[in-house]
C-alpha cells in the first residue's frame, strides 16, 4: 500500500505518505495556494513522490481534507440558488425557530438567507405526517416555478417538502422536471440530504447543500482529474465531517458533508496516534496559521454530533463536535476603539504571512511575537525552506507597541497572552461547558503552532499530560490515512418503545441496511472489512430534544436511562419513553499503517540531539532565559528533556516549560508532564 493524505489549511498544505513496502512515513508542507487551493495539493504531489522515489502509478489511495466548502460558505460566495417548497413555506428560512442569535442583543444580526424570497417558489402539494397524500403534486406549479426560476439564472436548486422525509415520491418528480427543464443546474433534494423531521433544519441543510453544489463540485471534478493527470490510477476521496472518507463523486453531490473536512481530519490522526500509546480520553488541540480547532474524544472514539450551527446556519448532518476560533500562527493583533489589545478572527493567511516571511506582510501575528520571544526561529522554518527574518517581526510588533504605548517584548507578551485566553474558551466549550472535567483528559498537541502553546494551556487547565505526536505539523494530512470510509443514514420513526417489539425494532433497519450494503458495492469494500453500527434517537415524551443511543446488547429503554442520567444527571424510569429515529452507520475499514517504532536510547540524557541554544522568554521568571534547542528527529525512546527547552521539526516546533518535562515514548511521541498553575 502506497497512500497519500493531502490537507489544505489557510496558511499551509501537508502531505503524509505512508509506504507499506519500505515501511515508511514522509511528510511534507509547502504554502497554501489560497486562490486555488489545488495548485498547491498539485505541486506538493509531485514534490513528495519525486523526492521519495515514488512513482504515481503505485498509489493506491489519495484523500483530500479540504476548506472549500467551509470557505464558501463563511465569504458568502456559494451558487445564486432557488427554492421549490410546500405552499405555505416559502418564508421558513427567515421565519426559522424564531430565535434572537443571542438572547440579550436586541441588535443582534441573523445572517441573510441563502435563497432570495423571490427565488423561492411555492407549489400545491402536501402528504400527511404518515406519508398519505393530502394533496396531489401539482406539476403545473412546478412548471410555472421551473420557467420563472430558469429565467433568473439560478445555479443550484432546493427542494424540500414538508413531509418528503416519510415519502419522497413528491420531490424525485420534481426533480425529473428539473433535469428536463433545467439541464446543467445543481439539484438538492431534502429526502437525500437530510431525510429527517423538523422542517425548519432540513431545510436549510438542504439549501446550503445546493448553495454550495457548483462551487465544490467543480473543484472536486478538477482535483479528481489533475491526479488522474499526475498518474495516480485510483480516483481520490474526500473526507467528511463526520471524520470518515467518501468517493470524490459522493462528495460532489453532496457537499454539506463536506463542511468540516479539514479539522475533522486532525481528530482521527489524533484519536489513532493517543491509542496506539494507550490513552484512551483526549482533548485535541489544532493550532494552525488560520484558526484553532478543539475536540473531545471519549475512550478512543470522537464525540460527534447531530447538527451543528456554521455561519448562523444550522446544519442537520454527523459532524464531529469541533469547536473553531479564529486564533492561529497568522492571526492579526490590532487595537480596538477602546485601547484594548485583540487578536484574529483576521488573518494574514498564506500570502503575504505573518511579516517575519518576507512576503510583504506588514501587520504583526502572533508568529511575528513567537519569533521576538525568541520560541520560534529567527532565522527558517520548514528545514530551510522558509527564512524567517526577526527584523522584520520586531517591526511590525514595534508598530503595534507604539500603539498601546507600551514595549515591543510587552506587545509580544500581550498577544501570546490573548491568544491563548481565546483558546482556553474554545476547549472549555468542549469540555468543562459540557460538563467533563479537562484534568481528567491528555491534550494533544497539533497543527503547525499547536505544540509552541500547549505546554501553557495545559498548566492553565490543569492538565497533566500533553502528547505531541511525531509529525504534529502533519497530523491532519496523516488522518487521512487512517480514517474509515463512512456513511452516515438516518430514518424518522416516532413511535412510543413500549409499543414496540424487538422484532419491529429491527425490521425498521432493513431498509437502511440494505442502503448500507448497497453503499458499500459501490466503494468496493471487502466484506470483512465492513461494519454497521445501529442507534436510536430517543427521548421522553414531551420532550423537545433527543439522545443518541447505541444499540445495546440489552434492554433498549436501560440503556436509555443511563444515557440520560450520564447527560443530565437523572433519569425518570417511569416516564413514557419515544423512539424518534433510527440511525445507522456503516463502516469501510482501511488497513492502517503501524505504529512507529523508535530505537532506544542508550542514556535519558537528549545531548546528542541539541543542536545549540537561544534566549526565549518564559513567563513564570518575565524574562528572557538561555535555552537548549533540540532537534525532534535525533531523540530517541526513553529521552528525557527537562524544560524550559525547545524542540525545533520540519512542521512545528514545541515549547518544554520551566518545571516541566518531557519523555519520548517508543511510538516517537513527545510527552510532556506538566505542572499546573
Amino acid at each position: 500500500m502506497r497512500a497519500i493524505g493531502v490537507d489544505v489549511g489557510g496558511t499551509f498544505t501537508d502531505l503524509a505518505l505512508w509506504d507499506d513496502a519500505r515501511g515508511a512515513l514522509a511528510v511534507f508542507k509547502l504554502p497554501s495556494v489560497p486562490h486555488d487551493p489545488a495548485l498547491g495539493i498539485l505541486e506538493g504531489l509531485r514534490t513528495l513522490a519525486a523526492r521519495e522515489g515514488v512513482d504515481a502509478e503505485t498509489l493506491t489511495f489519495v484523500a483530500h481534507g479540504t476548506t472549500v466548502a467551509t470557505n464558501a460558505l463563511l465569504e458568502g460566495k456559494g451558487a445564486r440558488t432557488g427554492l421549490v417548497t410546500t405552499r405555505g413555506f416559502r418564508d421558513l428560512l427567515e421565519i426559522a425557530r424564531q430565535k434572537r442569535p443571542h438572547l440579550y442583543d436586541l441588535q443582534a444580526d441573523k445572517p441573510a438567507p441563502l435563497v432570495a424570497r423571490f427565488l423561492r417558489c411555492e407549489v400545491g402539494e402536501r402528504l400527511a405526517w404518515d406519508g398519505s397524500v393530502v394533496e396531489k403534486l401539482s406539476l403545473d406549479d412546478v412548471r410555472e416555478a421551473l420557467d420563472g426560476l430558469r429565467a433568473e439564472d439560478i445555479e443550484a436548486l432546493a427542494v424540500c417538502f414538508l413531509y418528503s422525509f416519510v415519502d419522497p415520491t413528491h420531490e424525485r418528480l420534481v426533480e425529473a422536471e428539473i433535469r428536463a427543464r433545467c439541464p446543467g443546474v445543481f439539484v438538492s433534494l431534502s429526502a437525500e440530504v437530510s431525510p429527517e423531521f423538523r422542517e425548519y433544519e432540513r431545510l436549510s441543510t438542504t439549501v446550503i447543500n445546493a448553495y454550495l453544489g457548483p462551487l465544490v463540485s467543480r473543484y472536486l471534478q478538477r482535483f479528481g482529474e489533475e491526479v488522474g493527470r499526475l498518474g495516480i490510477p485510483h480516483p481520490p476521496y474526500v473526507n467528511q465531517s463526520n471524520g470518515g472518507i467518501i468517493s470524490v463523486a459522493a462528495a460532489a453531490a453532496q457537499p454539506v458533508r463536506t463542511l468540516l473536512s479539514g479539522p475533522s481530519a486532525g481528530v482521527m490522526g489524533a484519536a489513532w496516534v493517543s491509542a496506539a500509546a494507550g490513552i484512551g480520553s483526549i482533548i485535541t488541540f489544532d493550532m494552525g496559521g488560520t484558526s484553532t480547532d478543539v475536540a473531545r474524544v471519549e475512550n478512543g472514539r470522537p464525540v460527534i454530533g447531530a447538527q451543528r450551527t456554521i455561519a448562523g446556519h444550522p446544519v442537520r448532518i454527523p459532524s464531529l463536535e469541533i469547536e473553531t476560533v479564529g486564533a492561529g500562527g497568522g492571526s492579526i493583533a490590532w487595537v480596538d476603539s477602546g485601547g484594548a489589545l485583540r487578536v484574529g478572527p483576521q488573518s494574514a493567511g498564506a500570502h503575504p504571512g505573518p511579516a517575519c516571511y518576507g512576503r510583504g506582510g506588514t501587520a504583526p501575528t502572533v508568529t511575528d511575537a513567537n519569533v521576538v520571544l525568541g520560541r520560534l526561529s529567527a532565522t527558517q522554518l520548514l528545514d530551510g525552506r522558509m527564512a524567517v527574518r526577526r527584523e522584520l517581526a520586531e517591526q511590525a510588533i514595534a508598530g503595534l507597541a507604539a500603539q498601546l504605548g507600551t514595549s515591543p517584548v510587552e506587545a509580544a507578551r500581550g498577544i501570546v497572552s490573548v491568544v491563548q485566553t481565546n483558546m482556553l474558551g474554545a476547549i472549555r466549550v468542549v469540555s468543562v461547558r459540557k460538563g467533563y472535567d479537562p484534568r481528567g483528559y491528555t491534550l494533544v498537541a497539533f497543527g503547525g503552532a499547536g505544540p509552541l502553546h500547549a505546554a501553557a494551556l495545559a498548566r492553565d487547565l490543569g492538565i497533566e499530560r500533553v502528547l505531541v505526536p511525531p509529525a504534529p505539523g502533519i497530523l491532519c494530512a496523516l488522518g487521512l490515512l487512517v480514517a474509515p470510509l463512512r456513511l452516515d443514514l438516518v430514518r424518522t420513526r416516532l413511535a412510543l418503545l413500549d409499543a414496540m417489539t424487538a422484532a419491529e425494532l429491527a425490521q425498521g433497519f432493513e431498509n437502511l441496511e440494505h442502503q448500507a450494503g448497497t453503499w458499500l458495492d459501490t466503494e468496493n469494500v471487502p466484506r470483512s472489512r465492513r461494519r454497521l453500527a445501529r442507534a436510536f434517537d430517543m427521548r421522553y415524551v414531551g420532550q423537545n430534544f433527543e439522545l443518541t443511543v447505541e444499540a445495546p446488547a440489552d434492554d433498549l429503554r436501560a440503556a436509555f436511562l443511563r444515557e440520560h442520567e450520564r447527560v443530565y444527571g437523572y433519569a425518570a424510569p417511569d416516564e413514557p419513553v419515544q423512539v424518534v429515529a433510527l440511525r445507522l452507520t456503516a463502516f469501510g475499514d482501511r488497513e492502517l499503517p503501524p505504529r512507529p517504532a523508535l530505537p532506544a536510547a542508550a542514556t535519558a540524557d537528549p545531548k546528542e540531539a541539541r543542536i545549540g541554544e537561544r534566549a526565549a522568554y518564559f513567563e513564570d521568571v518575565r524574562d528572557f532565559l538561555t535555552t537548549p534547542v533540540y532537534r525532534r528527529e535525533r531523540l530517541r525512546a526513553g529521552h528525557r528533556l527537562h524544560g524550559p527547552a525547545i524542540v525545533e521539526q520540519m512542521d512545528s516546533t514545541t515549547v518544554i516549560l520551566g518545571g516541566q518535562q518531557a519523555v519520548v515514548d517508543e511510538g516517537a511521541n513527545l510527552v510532556l508532564h506538566v505542572g499546573t498553575a
